[in-house]
Parts: structure tokens; C-alpha cells; sequence
């Protein structure tokens, strides 16, 4: 069993499974997170904790903290991305300008917060269902996802 053929033989990137985020104190990191999305452990072990985001992960890892500003960051996907912009300021992030909603942790990482209903990521209705949530695409996602054939089939 395999992907499609490639004429020079490589592996199709087929989605994420994971990010790994460098933290001073995981405890801390947790922390802060919770105070401003409801998670669940995946699970956590010393210096590091794992946050279930279905089939994917994020991996907050004890380690060396850069503080550089750059273009180094992760996009996460929620369902309301007004209460996060809301609840990262009460938390303490430092939202940074532009269109997007941006904010920095404590130990520099960049998050960019976008909301399910505006973009292409979609999950499958089953593993929404796990989730317990019922979540709308825009119009314009919806005409993104057609134009790469990826609609929803209708029904």
C-alpha cells in the first residue's frame, strides 16, 4: 500500500502530526494555554506535555528559549477566534500588528490564531463529531476547497 507514484521516487507530504514548541517551564506553559484554550493532555512526562488537538499535537518541550523576533511560528485553527484575541490579552500575550490575530507566549513563540469557518483545513465530519463540534465554512472557503476539488459532497 503506498501514495501516488512519483517520477523521482519521494513521499507526499500529507499533513502535520505535530509541532514542538521550546518553553522555559512546562508547568508555566500549561498555564498559561489553559487560560486561554480549553485543551486535554495527551500526556505529559517531565519536561514536556503533549495537547490533543484530535488527530494532531502539540508538544510543549522544556528546553532553550529564543527570544529573537522572526517569522518563526505555528497557526493554530479554533472555533472562535474573537474569545481567543479576548482571553490571550486578559492571559498576558503580546498581540502584534497585522490583519491576522498574532500574539507571542511568554517564551517567544509566535501563534497565529485563525478561525475554522475562514480557511481550507477542514476536519471530517466523523472526527468533528468526536470533537463535539458542529463547525460552518465560509462561502469563500467553501469556493477555495471547490476550486481544488475538495468540496464537501452535498447533502
Amino acid at each position: 500500500m503506498g501514495g501516488t507514484a512519483d517520477p523521482n521516487g519521494r513521499a507526499r507530504v500529507v499533513g502535520l502530526n505535530h509541532v514542538a514548541l521550546e518553553v522555559g517551564d512546562v508547568e508555566e506553559a500549561l498555564d498559561f494555554y489553559g487560560r486561554i484554550f480549553r485543551f486535554t493532555l495527551r500526556g505529559q512526562e517531565a519536561g514536556a506535555a503533549f495537547i490533543d488537538l484530535s488527530d494532531q499535537f502539540i508538544a510543549l518541550m522544556q528546553g532553550p528559549v529564543r527570544s529573537e523576533r522572526g517569522h518563526r511560528h505555528f497557526g493554530l485553527v479554533v472555533d472562535d477566534r474573537a474569545t481567543v484575541r479576548r482571553l490571550a490579552e486578559a492571559a498576558g500575550a503580546e498581540l502584534l500588528p497585522g490583519r491576522f490575530l498574532d500574539f507571542l507566549d511568554p517564551w517567544g513563540n509566535r501563534v497565529e490564531v485563525v478561525d475554522y469557518a475562514d480557511i481550507q483545513f477542514t476536519k471530517s465530519p466523523h472526527v468533528l463529531r468526536g470533537m463535539g463540534l458542529d463547525l460552518p465554512k465560509s462561502a469563500k472557503a467553501k469556493d477555495e476547497l471547490a476550486r481544488k476539488g475538495m468540496a464537501a459532497p452535498a447533502g
